[in-house]
C-alpha cells in the first residue's frame, strides 16, 4: 500500500498528476498548466518530486493487481472461433 501520509495535496490529485505524467508525453511545466486548469495550484518541481517518489510504487501495485491471463484461455477462444468459421 502506498502511504500518502503528510502529503499536502489529496491522494487523488497526486495519483492523477503522476499517472498523467507517466501515461502521456508532457513536461512537468505543461502538467503544471493542466492541473491549474483543473483548479489545482502546484509547482512543476512538486510534480517532479511526486513522480520520483510515487511512480515506482504505483507501477508495482498496478503490476501486482494485474490479472494473469493464461495461454490456455486464448487457445480455447481461438478454437471456438475456428469452429464457428468452418461450420
Amino acid at each position: 500500500m502506498i502511504s500518502f501520509k503528510g502529503a499536502r495535496y489529496p491522494k487523488s490529485v497526486i495519483l492523477y498528476a503522476v499517472y498523467f505524467y507517466v501515461r502521456f508525453p508532457v513536461s512537468y511545466r505543461n502538467l503544471e498548466e493542466i492541473m491549474a486548469e483543473r483548479g489545482v495550484d502546484l509547482d512543476h518541481a512538486t510534480v517532479n518530486r511526486w513522480v520520483e517518489k510515487y511512480a515506482g510504487a504505483i507501477a508495482e501495485v498496478a503490476h501486482r493487481q494485474k490479472s494473469p491471463t493464461g495461454r490456455s484461455c486464448c487457445l480455447s477462444v481461438a478454437m471456438k472461433l475456428r469452429r464457428l468459421r468452418f461450420s
